[in-house]
């Protein structure tokens, strides 16, 4: 099985190198919604995961220069927030909720080949690129820990199963998914405000607009239960943290990119996750505040080596993907998007 998916890790690799673009050999989902050469074409639509039921929400993000960071004055306010500064972000869609479990477990269980074969269901030429596509070990533990599944939102994965996982539904659709960078997560959550949250500065309304420590029964919820951000996107405050694409760097702000920022990881720990989760305090939740990954969210992992795939004890860690309106090349994804250290592989196979 491992010799399976590292081939088509390989298969797949080829396709990302060639290009999800028009132009690709493997052709993209037809939806004709998706389809724009311009912001001002972009349009919401439902991305289709093939052989299955499900489908991912998309909603038009238009780029756009935005105050990233927080003020002195706010509060709960770090000093990694500042300082303030202009960034330019470019037009992406955004999922229009957190991903769920019953979009995550499709590429961790096959159930997409499997419903294939068991149907008969004729091939499609995406098939042949995400069979025996890599896909995460076989978890440890019950990793909804009893929380629920189906539209509650996924968790407990590493930053690299979410990047993973954002390859595969590339591959699986013909169209560029990735996670977003902070500076992008940061614009969409403000949605042109520059309050705490995208809804003002009084913590008092967050029962409207997020699940957070003070309002559930010590659990997430099913996503988009609460009131959206200016720009109809649910869960941005609370539900789960979302990781992004960048390593957490306390001073990064100081020195960052005016366009397209992005702090590429060169090492495990810390990296980024944005939002606030369903067991944080409220300050967490504003729309600068920025967490750090921890070593400690893999502590109950007994697994040796420890899995490369699960964060055991990030119950309140998901995330959800972007897809850029520009598609970048090969060398860009390699030398950016996709640029990260160390590389995580399986241990080999009987050890």
């Amino acid at each position: 099985m491992k010799m399976q998916r590292l081939l088509g890790s390989l298969i797949c690799c080829s396709f990302l190198a060639a290009g999800a673009t028009a132009a690709d050999p493997v052709p993209p989902l037809d939806l004709p919604e998706s389809q724009a050469t311009s912001a001002a074409e972009m349009k919401p639509y439902e991305e289709v995961i093939e052989h299955t039921d499900a489908t991912i929400e998309m909603l038009p993000i238009p780029g756009g220069v935005f105050t990233m960071g927080t003020p002195d004055t706010e509060e709960g306010r770090e000093d990694s927030e500042g300082p303030l500064h202009q960034v330019e972000v470019s037009p992406f869609w955004m999922g229009k909720y957190e991903i769920t479990w019953e979009q995550y477990e499709i590429w961790g269980d096959e159930l997409d080949t499997i419903r294939r074969r068991l149907l008969k269901s004729k091939e499609t030429p995406r098939d042949a690129v995400v069979d025996g596509f890599t896909r995460p070990t076989e978890p440890y533990t019950d990793m909804t820990f009893g929380m629920g599944s189906g539209r509650h939102p996924a968790i407990c994965m590493t930053q690299h199963a979410a990047r993973t996982y954002c390859q595969w539904l590339s591959a699986k659709t013909g169209r560029y998914y990735r996670l977003p960078t902070e500076a992008e997560w940061e614009y969409a959550c403000r949605a042109g405000t520059k309050t705490a949250y995208s809804f003002g500065d009084d913590p008092e309304m967050l029962d409207d607009y997020a699940w957070y420590g003070e309002n559930t029964n010590d659990q997430y919820e099913p996503v988009g239960q609460k009131k959206p951000n200016p720009w109809g996107l649910y869960d941005m405050h609370g539900n789960v943290s979302e990781w992004v694409l960048d390593q957490y760097l306390p001073d990064f702000y100081k020195t960052s990119a005016k366009l397209n920022p992005l702090a590429i990881p060169k090492v495990l720990f810390p990296r980024v996750v944005r939002g606030g989760g369903w067991d944080n305090d409220p300050e967490l939740l504003r729309s600068g505040a920025r967490i750090a990954s921890s070593e400690e969210w893999k502590e109950q992992d007994p697994q040796l080596p420890q899995s490369i795939w699960y964060h055991t004890d990030a119950l309140s860690v998901g995330f959800r993907i972007v897809r850029p309106l520009t598609v970048p090349s090969e060398k860009e994804r390699a030398e950016f998007w996709e640029n990260t250290q160390p590389e995580q592989l399986d241990p080999p196979e009987g050890e």
